[in-house]
């Protein structure tokens, strides 16, 4: 047999008054039917009232005021019922929890297809790609109307044309170290810098082997050369002349350098290994 609170309605196993719910002190006894078609037997606990806030509508199960949402004074017995219950167990689609992110999640997928098609460089993240080369004074593309860029990768072919018992490939990794190496010396020479040290390997560069670096001036002024073919004339005759030159010449896997102009001065740096 069960019994519930007349007040609020709360079942309970005894008629042991008063209500642990609301503190009622009448219990009746509880309606008990039969079930024809699954002989279980269910117990009706009645009508449930709750007291409902008048200025927010949250329902309490006391006539207790003030309401524990708004503080409000007002609270009316209703009847309770589960209407919206299935409103308020929809769950929303994952369009609908996305949706106030949808702007940052689309400027974050524009840069990062910047940083896929090359257009925006890694570096430009703290602790991501190779170091950028620093500020220096002077030019590293073109100076009296020489590229210098293109002048680099004939340097290179100067070389392969004078190697005779191996040949290197030109290391576009080991050129982005010579230029940060290049740039480095011109902006603490001519500007008084002090730019932070680089290593090979902050660039991607993998030495199996010795590695060469060389770096010097050209004697000659950039206005003494009248394209690109005499400047790496020149260039690849002095680095076979240096100490390093037999080491340069016998073919280094991989190997790069950089041109950088300031005042008409070519300074050069070599990298191999």
């Amino acid at each position: 047999m069960k019994w519930r609170c007349t007040w609020c309605g709360k079942p309970h196993d005894e008629n042991d008054p008063p209500c642990d719910e609301c503190g009622h002190n009448v219990f009746e006894e509880a309606v008990v039917r039969e079930d024809e078609a699954t002989a279980s037997r269910t117990v009706d606990t009645g009508t449930t009232y709750v007291w409902r806030c008048q200025d927010c509508g949250r329902d309490h199960v006391r006539n207790n005021p003030p309401c524990s949402r708004c503080n409000g004074h007002d609270l009316r017995k209703v009847e309770q019922n589960y209407d919206d219950v299935e409103r308020d167990l929809e769950v929303p689609g994952w369009l609908e929890v996305a949706k106030p992110y949808l702007p940052v999640l689309a400027v974050v997928g524009l840069v990062a297809l910047l940083f896929a098609t090359g257009v925006l460089s890694p570096s430009l993240l703290p602790g991501l790609g190779s170091p950028s080369p620093p500020e220096a004074p002077g030019e590293g593309t073109e100076a009296a109307g020489i590229d210098l860029e293109e002048t680099e990768r004939s340097v290179h072919e100067r070389l392969e044309d004078e190697r005779t018992d191996g040949s290197s490939e030109y290391d576009d990794d080991l050129a982005a170290f010579a230029e940060y190496q290049n740039r480095a010396f011109v902006a603490s020479e001519y500007d008084g810098a002090d730019p932070d040290p680089a290593d090979p390997g902050e660039f991607g560069v993998d030495c199996e082997g010795e590695f060469i670096g060389v770096r010097f001036a050209l004697e000659s002024t950039i206005g003494d050369y009248d394209g690109e073919a005499a400047l790496a004339d020149d260039v690849a005759s002095a680095l076979s002349s240096t100490d390093d030159g037999d080491a340069i010449l016998a073919g280094p896997p991989g190997e790069g350098l950089d041109l950088h102009v300031v005042d008409g001065t070519v300074h050069v740096v070599y990298a191999a290994c």
